[in-house]
């Protein structure tokens, strides 16, 4: 068994190494500029929200 741990262990050591030190370096995303199609798309959905959110006012209330 020592014999075994003696001949292995070297062999391991670079396995227990921090993986983070082969990580490349982190570079920041950068954000894209907004777009005509998505301002329009998000103008939707703030006024689907809005009526939504009045029509269930409207339903709690009636009850």
């Amino acid at each position: 068994m020592k014999r075994i741990l003696s001949h292995t262990l070297p062999l391991c050591l670079p396995l227990l190494a921090p993986s983070s030190a082969f990580a490349a370096a982190f570079e920041r995303p950068i954000p894209q500029p907004q777009t005509e199609t998505a301002e329009f798309w998000f103008l939707i959905g703030s006024i689907a929200l809005i009526v939504s959110l009045g029509f269930v006012q409207y339903l709690v209330s009636r009850r």
